[in-house]
């Protein structure tokens, strides 16, 4: 089997994607996830360039790796001096790395406009680094920078870029896409080139994604011949990113039978994506290839049907093999199959003749069209099948709620205060909270009237709370009374869980959400004494 290495830029070129900001300690974090995960290389940045790299290698020194091998990252030596007084070259050295990639000018354009230096003086600054580098470290990686589109302007120089590297001593060679421009069919005749004219060399590519192909790019630079994949995780980078490893192993391991970092180390990709997206602070891509939330998400009927029988009906791969895993969406557009998938997976079984699935299938139908979405509130949606199974819950009953907002003359924020009236064990609890906002004050008053009954709602916390304005469901013109859908995601020591409320009145909708949360857990309490 042929084998790929993967290296992972995702600290050094992901790093200068748009709003993406990493830490030093983010970078050691996300550095030990990826080396959990068996990636070959992690370059971690260019310790000349900025004082967050620097002083993350110098943080880096006492950790250990098991699997990854940490690479510093820099340029050839400036045309006005020599390998040996060269700053950028000596601080690459100071980071302590066995590996170092250093970069050169593979395009004649960059080499006289950009560098304003001679075509033969950039060679010898190919040449002089890395064979100064070599001698010190234990491997030099060169990334022929905007190689293709040196190769499609002036295919000679370009070759002789990368043929100076590697005779200087390279111990691979890495083609880059740096404008990210490049097509596929161009890969295809570029690697052809290379390998006929350093059939000996190790090749590697380096694809960005502003033509949407560097995924594409990279395995069919594989295809042709090259043994090493560089990007990075979800596809962070510069611009439009660079290639997206979460697509680009699972690709090669699975469909083209390539080894990069093993089968059993792939199952950590969905985990490993999502920390990464953490790490940084940014919302995971949902409709992202093998790790999204919506990669195996199945919601029209017929769809689902198929997949109960067989998934590879509307799979193209196992979730569990990239450690995604399979869902099922409850929608306007949900049939029998989705009511029982969805069912089961609660832990409720039910036959496609039984009434229950009848009734629940139309009332979801109904509440969808009038904005509920119940795919996200999973607790909302138990809540109503237990209705519909004729098991409604009965913790309290609801009479009546007041909300007053108030700002006077000098107040910072308004004043808020709600009165709530329930019925609890046979006894009518009439309280009052004031809170942070009308929703705050109705959930501390509903919750100061419960709590003598039910003390572990105590335990509970709001976790995240998002309102969304429906388009399509306006009662004026104006559009001031849209409907509504608010989402509350709780949680407890033992789990968290989502519910929803929608309506033109935000109290209203935000009440809804609240009172489906308390229910939801005090049913789940039930259950966990029941076990």
């Amino acid at each position: 089997m042929k084998k790929v290495t993967i290296y992972d830029t995702t600290l050094r070129d992901g790093a200068q994607a748009e709003e993406l900001n990493l830490s030093t300690l983010d970078k050691i974090h996300i550095a030990h996830k990826l080396d959990e995960m068996g990636i070959h290389y992690i370059e971690a940045g260019w310790p000349g360039s900025n004082p967050t790299d620097k002083k993350f290698f110098d943080k880096i020194k006492s950790h250990t790796f098991e699997n990854a091998k940490l690479t510093a990252f820099g340029s050839t030596h400036l045309a006005k001096t020599t390998p040996e007084n060269d700053p950028n070259l000596a601080s690459l050295l100071e980071a302590e790395t066995s590996v170092i990639t250093i970069f050169g000018k593979s395009w004649d354009l960059h080499a006289t406009t950009a560098l304003g230096i001679s075509l033969e003086r950039n060679l010898e600054l190919i040449a002089n680094s890395i064979s100064y580098l070599n001698e010190r470290v234990d491997e030099v990686i060169f990334d022929a920078e905007h190689f293709f589109d040196g190769y499609k302007n002036n295919p000679e120089y370009a070759l002789s870029a990368i043929r100076t590297a590697h005779e200087a001593g390279a111990a691979r060679l890495i083609l880059c896409d740096t404008n990210g421009g490049t097509l596929t069919s161009e890969i295809t005749a570029a690697m052809h080139a290379v390998t006929a004219a350093l059939p000996e060399a190790q090749f590697g590519i380096h694809a960005h994604n502003d033509s949407e192909s560097a995924v594409a790019n990279s395995i069919e630079a594989v295809r042709c011949g090259a043994t090493q994949v560089q990007g990075t995780i979800n596809g962070y980078g510069e611009r439009c990113g660079n290639a997206n490893l979460c697509s680009v192993i699972p690709n090669l391991e699975l469909k083209m039978g390539i080894e990069t970092i093993g089968h059993e180390n792939m199952q950590r990709l969905t985990t490993t994506s999502h920390f990464v997206s953490e790490t940084a602070n940014l919302r995971p891509f949902m409709r992202q290839p093998f790790v999204g939330a919506s990669a195996f998400a199945h919601k029209g009927g017929i769809h689902v049907s198929a997949i109960l029988k067989d998934s590879r009906t509307y799979e193209h791969i196992a979730p569990a093999s990239v450690g995604n895993e399979q869902r099922v969406l409850l929608s306007d557009q949900a049939g029998k199959s989705n009511i029982l998938f969805k069912a089961k997976e609660l832990g409720y079984e039910l036959g496609k003749s039984d009434p229950t699935v009848d009734r629940l299938l139309k009332e979801l139908k109904i509440k969808e069209s009038m904005g509920y979405e119940y795919s996200v509130a999973d607790a909302s949606f138990e809540l109503i099948l237990l209705e519909a199974l004729g098991k409604p819950l009965n913790y309290f009953s609801f009479h009546n709620f007041f909300v007053v907002d108030a700002k006077r003359e000098g107040d910072a924020e308004p004043f808020t205060e709600a009165t709530v009236i329930v019925d609890v064990k046979g006894q009518q609890e009439h309280t009052a909270a004031t809170g942070m906002g009308p929703v705050n004050a109705l959930d501390r008053a509903l919750r100061k009237g419960l709590e003598r009954f039910y003390p572990a709602l105590k335990e509970t916390r709001l976790l995240d709370f998002k309102v969304r304005v429906l388009s399509g469901a306006v009662r004026d013109t104006g559009g001031t009374a849209s409907f509504v859908r608010v989402l509350i995601e709780t949680g407890d020591k033992y789990e968290r869980w989502t519910t929803m409320g929608v309506s033109h009145n935000i109290i209203e909708a935000s009440w809804q959400a609240v009172v489906d949360a308390i229910n939801y857990k005090l049913f789940r309490d039930d259950i966990r004494r029941s076990q």
